[in-house]
């Protein structure tokens, strides 16, 4: 049976549906049984490699808050290289997959239901790192959201952590149009994905599975430079973006920018 966005609740009129909270109906059971047929965990992990683990190691980071777990797959992985992680999402049936897939690997997670604009209140301790993958930042539609987000993140961070956060390439898509490789993340086999509307406040993922079920994600098309500003702007001085994991990139060229801000102040020369 065909899932539809009334499943999801947007409503009659869904490309209007731009509210923040609505990213928990919007990822419901039926949606979140599929993520790991839309993200491959095999290829996935070949396609990114080690770009996260060597980055925080680097850093020697040692304890992470993945913010966005998702179905679990950063949040595992990092386990496995050795890190100590805390789990956390905003969706309970993200959360619960997250966990299963962690128990089926031999690991237990440790979750947490949060919302990130309260994250404080809900996580406790400061860590090393915090990770916000999967273009998650981007479920935020009001600005003010996501300056409380990313204030909430630099709270839970220690004096000298990092922000890990990643997005679409919406700058592309806004003035280009779509053109997804979907190479390294959405690795999927035979699964449709593409935007059926855009305008510069929204961007409405069609997602299509083999069985012909269909469902969909509403999300904030974030610019580049505006995710750094706002980045900026809640006291992250150095931010290095990163597109599809390479330094160096043509701004029409990733599918994915990652943003690494710092959160170690630096004084201004004299």
């Amino acid at each position: 049976m065909s899932s539809t966005a009334t499943d999801q609740a947007f409503g009659s009129r869904p490309e209007e549906c731009r509210d923040t909270d609505h990213y928990v109906n919007e990822y419901n059971q039926g949606f979140v049984d599929k993520w790991d047929e839309l993200i491959d965990w095999d290829s996935r992990a070949e396609s990114e490699g080690d770009f996260f683990i060597q980055t925080l190691k680097e850093r020697g980071v040692k304890r992470i808050l993945d913010v966005a777990c998702g179905t679990g797959f950063h949040s595992v992985r990092l386990i496995e290289a050795g890190f100590d992680v805390v789990s956390t999402d905003g969706s309970a049936e993200m959360l619960a997959k997250a966990f299963e897939n962690g128990y089926q690997r031999d690991h237990v997670l440790r979750t947490a239901l949060a919302d990130w604009r309260w994250l404080n209140r809900d996580i406790h301790g400061r860590y090393d790192a915090v990770i916000c993958l999967g273009n998650s930042f981007t479920h935020l539609f009001n600005e003010n959201d996501r300056r409380k987000a990313l204030a909430e993140f630099y709270s839970a961070l220690n004096h000298d952590g990092i922000l890990i956060l990643d997005q679409r390439n919406y700058d592309s898509i806004l003035d280009h149009g779509y053109s997804s490789k979907h190479t390294y993340y959405y690795c999927g086999d035979d699964i449709s994905v593409y935007p059926e509307y855009v305008d510069p406040g929204l961007t409405r993922f069609r997602y299509e599975f083999p069985d012909k079920s269909v469902y969909h994600l509403n999300m904030f098309p974030l610019r580049k430079a505006y995710t750094r500003r706002l980045m900026r702007e809640v006291g992250f001085q150095h931010i290095e973006t990163y597109g599809d994991f390479k330094e160096t990139f043509r701004e029409t060229e990733p599918d994915f920018f990652i943003h690494i801000a710092e959160k170690s102040y630096q004084e201004a020369d004299e």
